[in-house]
């Protein structure tokens, strides 16, 4: 025999066993294709579920928002009632009675229990007259003459009280200032 003739016989033997080597490489190809078709199926399944996941909770969030602004002042205005229920009673004692001084203190207790309310939800007044003039607190709707010079850019007095809520201010103090 050839060297060719050797080369083709070894070749030919060889060929069935590559051949059932290639059907196996094909098989595990085969099989390794589906498992990560599945996989990559799978991954979509969880992808699809944590984002409708992310949608519910959003929506949920966005809803819980809602109630919360809807509702901030829900707390405020339940201690507020009380002060209504004596207002209220207050004007039927004031259309019965005659005496000013009991009616006087009436309208009293119920101011200072509104203030008290509202002090403790953090609300101060601004202190305005004989301190300087303060832009970040006081709002200046008028300018006199002041009375000696010390009292030169102080605010003499107070039209309209400011308040503040928490250190932020809630509505400034119109005042007039002396020049």
């Amino acid at each position: 025999m050839s060297d060719n003739e050797d080369f083709n016989q070894e070749n030919s033997k060889a060929t069935p066993e590559e051949g059932a080597e290639s059907t196996q490489d094909s098989a595990q190809n085969g099989t390794a294709g589906r498992s990560l078709e599945a996989e990559l199926e799978e991954a979509r399944q969880k992808y699809l579920y944590l984002l409708s996941e992310f949608e519910t909770y959003k929506r949920r969030m966005a809803k819980e928002r809602l109630e919360l602004f809807r509702n901030a002042g829900k707390d405020l205005v339940v201690e507020l009632l009380p002060v209504l229920d004596d207002f209220e009673r207050g004007l039927e004692v004031m259309g019965k009675s005659s005496d000013v001084v009991s009616i006087r203190d009436g309208v009293d207790l119920v101011y200072q229990k509104f203030k008290s309310i509202l002090t403790q939800k953090g609300l101060q007044p601004i202190e305005a007259v004989g301190s300087d003039f303060d832009v970040e607190k006081h709002e200046a709707i008028s300018q006199m003459p002041a009375p000696s010079p010390e009292q030169a850019n102080k605010v003499l007095a107070e039209v309209e009280k400011g308040y503040m809520l928490n250190e932020q201010v809630l509505r400034f103090s119109k005042v007039i200032v002396g020049s």
